[in-house]
C-alpha cells in the first residue's frame, strides 16, 4: 500500500455500511454472535461490517437488491498488530553516527510503539481498547489514536520458556557493539532465567553449528555460560544455514506447554549459502504453522539488514528489536525477553470503522506491511500478530472530518485468539467528535509523545508534499523543543533521547 494512500470502498461494502449491517466488536467471547446481536454495542457504536465467508466484498448480498453503487470513500481500516521497535532503534543509531537513515527503513508505527503509554490494562489475557484524538493546525484534520494494551507482565505465572539462540558469528560481527554485546547480554539473561526454562545455542558463519543442545537451566547455568563465552567471530554470513539449524534444534527441544521460541541475533547481512530471502522465510513460516515456534529477532550493527529481519519476524509470528548499546541490550535480554516469553494473544488484528456521517477520509500512519483485507478481520485462518503481556500497540490515524461534524467519529475493534485454546475474542471502544482535544499540543502528555514520534518518522521519510505529509507537522527544530519539554514533563529518559535524535536529524538536514 502506498504511504498515506486514501483507500476507496467498493460499492457493495458501502451498501452494507449504509444499510446498517454493522457489527459490534464487544467481547464476542464465543466468536459466533448473530447479526442482530452485533448490530451495535451498548453505547450504540457501529463496528466492523460482517462478510459472507464464501465471497469477497464485491459479491456480498444485500437482500434481493442488485443495484450498483458509485464508489465512495473507504472508511474501514484493518491491519495485523505489530509490536516491533527495530526501525526506531536503528534510526537512532544511524543518526548518532552522523547519517540520515534510509527512508525505506523508517516505519512510523515502530517509532510510535517505542514509547511507554498510559492505557488502562485488562486483568486477564486479551486487550483493552482506548481511543482518543486531537485537532491539528491543519483545517478539518485531526489525529486519532487507537491504543491496545495487554495485561501487566508477571514472571511468576508464565509458562516455562524453551529458547533456541541462533547467533551470528560472521566476520562482520567482530565490530565492537555486535558479538561482544550479544555475549554479554546472553550471559546476563542466563542468570535471569528460571530453573525450569531451557536454552539451546546455535552459531552460524559460513556454516551452522549446534554449540549447545537444548539444556534445562537448573543445574546447568555454568555450562550455558561456558557455551556463550566460547563464541568467536569467524568468516562469512550463511544466514539460511543458521535459521535452518536453529529451527531443527528448536524442534528437538520442543516442549509441550512451554513457549518455544527461536531468538536470532544478527546484523542480517546474508552473503553466502542460501541468501534467497523467500526460501529462508518459507522455513520460518512452516515452523510457525506446524510447531508453534515463534521468532524474536535482535538486530545489531551499524550496517544492518533491516528489511530481511523484519520479514523473518513477520513470517515467524514474532517481532524485532534493534540494540545499539549495552543499556538497550541488557533491557532486551535481561528484562523483556525473560518476562515476555509468554503470549496473551495469537493472530491479533484490529479494525477501525469511521462514521461516514462525520469523516471524509483517513490515513493510517504506518503499518504498510501489516494490512489485512477488511473482509478477513473475522477470518481466523488469516494470520495476525502475536502479542505478549506488558505490551501496548498504538495506531495513529490522520482523519479529515466533515465541516461542522458532530456525533460518532469511529469505533475500533481488536480480535484475537486465545494462545492456548485458540478461541476467538473481541473487544472494542469508540470516540465522538466532541471528545477531540482542541489541539494536539494541549492533549495528554503521552498523546503528544505519540504525535511527536509520528511526525519525526514522517519527516525522516521525506514527506514534504502537503497532500501526503502528516497534517499539522512542525519543523524538526520545533519538534525537538516539544520532545525536550515532554521528556522533562514525563520524566522519561526515552522521550529525552527522542529529542536528541530529532536535533541530530535537524543538523544533518541543514535546518538547525
Amino acid at each position: 500500500m502506498e504511504r498515506h494512500h486514501v483507500r476507496r470502498l467498493r460499492g457493495a461494502l458501502l451498501a452494507l455500511t449504509a444499510g446498517g449491517l454493522l457489527l459490534t466488536g464487544c467481547s464476542a467471547q464465543d466468536g459466533g454472535m448473530s447479526k442482530a446481536d452485533r448490530s451495535t454495542d451498548e453505547r450504540g457504536f457501529p463496528a466492523a461490517p460482517e462478510y459472507d465467508g464464501d465471497s469477497g466484498p464485491d459479491e456480498q448480498k444485500n437482500g434481493d437488491d442488485s443495484r450498483e453503487f458509485a464508489p465512495e470513500p473507504d472508511l474501514v481500516s484493518t491491519f495485523a498488530l505489530d509490536v516491533d521497535t527495530a526501525s526506531y532503534g536503528y534510526a537512532r543509531r544511524t543518526l548518532a553516527e552522523g547519517r540520515l537513515p534510509d527512508p525505506a527503513t523508517v516505519r512510523p508505527e515502530e517509532f510510535v510503539n517505542s514509547f511507554r503509554q498510559d492505557y488502562d490494562r485488562p486483568d486477564g489475557n486479551g486487550f483493552t481498547v482506548t481511543v482518543d484524538g486531537a485537532r491539528t493546525a491543519r483545517e478539518d484534520w485531526s489525529l486519532v489514536r487507537v491504543g491496545l494494551a495487554t495485561r501487566t507482565a508477571g514472571d511468576a505465572a508464565r509458562p516455562p520458556a524453551a529458547l533456541t539462540f541462533v547467533v551470528d558469528i560472521s566476520g562482520s560481527m567482530a565490530e565492537p557493539g555486535r558479538l561482544d554485546l550479544a555475549k554479554d547480554s546472553l550471559g546476563v539473561m542466563t542468570d535471569r532465567l528460571r530453573d525450569d526454562d531451557s536454552v539451546a545455542l546455535v552459531t552460524f558463519s559460513d556454516e551452522a553449528e549446534r554449540v549447545l543442545r537444548p539444556t534445562r537451566v537448573g543445574g546447568h547455568r555454568d555450562e550455558i555460560h561456558d557455551a556463550i563465552d566460547s563464541l568467536e567471530p569467524t568468516d562469512s554470513t550463511n544466514l539460511g544455514a543458521g535459521v535452518e539449524t536453529g529451527y531443527e534444534t528448536a524442534e528437538d527441544g520442543l516442549r509441550k506447554g512451554a513457549t518455544n521460541r527461536v531468538v536470532l541475533v544478527s546484523d542480517a547481512l546474508a552473503n553466502t549459502g542460501d541468501t534467497d530471502a523467500d526460501t529462508i522465510l518459507e522455513r520460518v513460516s512452516s515452523e510457525r504453522r506446524e510447531h508453534g515456534i515463534t521468532l524474536f529477532g535482535v538486530g545489531v550493527g551499524s550496517d544492518y539488514g533491516d528489511a530481511l529481519m523484519e520479514r523473518l519476524a513477520d513470517k515467524g509470528d514474532g517481532h524485532t528489536v534493534y540494540v545499539s548499546g549495552e543499556r538497550e541490550a541488557h533491557k532486551v535480554f535481561s528484562q523483556d525477553l525473560p518476562r515476555n516469553v509468554d503470549l496473551t494473544a495469537r493472530d491479533a488484528k484490529a479494525q477501525v470503522v469511521f462514521d461516514p456521517e462525520t469523516v471524509e477520509e483517513f490515513r493510517l500512519i504506518g503499518y504498510d506491511d501489516r494490512q489485512v483485507a477488511d473482509e478477513d478481520f473475522r477470518d481466523d485462518r488469516v494470520d495476525g500478530g502475536e502479542v505478549g503481556p506488558g505490551h501496548t500497540v498504538t495506531a495513529l490515524y490522520a482523519v479529515r472530518t466533515a465541516r461542522d461534524a458532530e456525533g460518532h467519529l469511529a469505533t475500533a475493534s481488536v480480535r484475537w485468539l486465545d494462545p492456548r485454546t485458540r478461541a476467538p475474542h473481541e473487544e472494542s471502544g469508540g470516540i465522538e467528535t466532541d471528545a477531540l482535544e482542541d489541539s494536539v499540543w494541549s492533549a495528554s502528555p503521552r498523546f503528544q509523545v505519540t504525535a511527536t514520534a509520528a511526525y519525526f518518522a514522517d519527516a525522516l521519510r521525506g514527506g514534504d508534499d502537503r497532500r501526503t505529509v502528516l497534517p499539522g507537522r512542525d519543523g524538526l527544530d520545533e519538534l525537538a523543543e516539544r520532545a525536550e519539554e515532554l521528556g522533562a514533563r514525563t520524566e522519561d529518559q526515552d522521550v529525552a533521547r527522542l529529542a536528541d535524535a530529532i536535533r541530530q536529524a535537524n543538523r544533518l538536514t541543514g535546518r538547525d
